[in-house]
């Protein structure tokens, strides 16, 4: 399904479907950022209280975990998103001109 990390494609290598018609755009992005961002800033804060490091081993802990688990989960919320859209035959809106 994917030709590079995160690019689509341009058919399938096996039925030759045209994945032309599916367009995740930034949903994948947004879910993994939600996903990933509760418990780190948790974590952070429970962190924060129990040792009370300076800022700097923040930065050094949070910025790596967080940085490898949004690269971690993105591809495989793009893929669950696109296939979603292949199986509800999701589409842009069209709105339609006539009154």
């Amino acid at each position: 399904m994917f030709s590079g990390f995160l690019t689509i494609a341009p058919s399938c290598s096996t039925c030759d479907l045209d994945y032309g018609f599916a367009d995740a755009g930034d949903g994948p992005a947004f879910f993994v950022m939600s996903i990933v961002g509760f418990p780190v800033v948790f974590l952070a804060l429970l962190f924060e209280v129990a040792v009370g490091p300076p800022l700097w081993v923040h930065m050094v802990v949070w910025l790596p975990v967080t940085v490898a688990l949004c690269l971690l989960l993105l591809r495989p919320c793009k893929g669950i998103l696109f296939a979603l859209q292949f199986k509800h035959a999701a589409e842009e809106a069209r709105f339609n001109d006539e009154h």
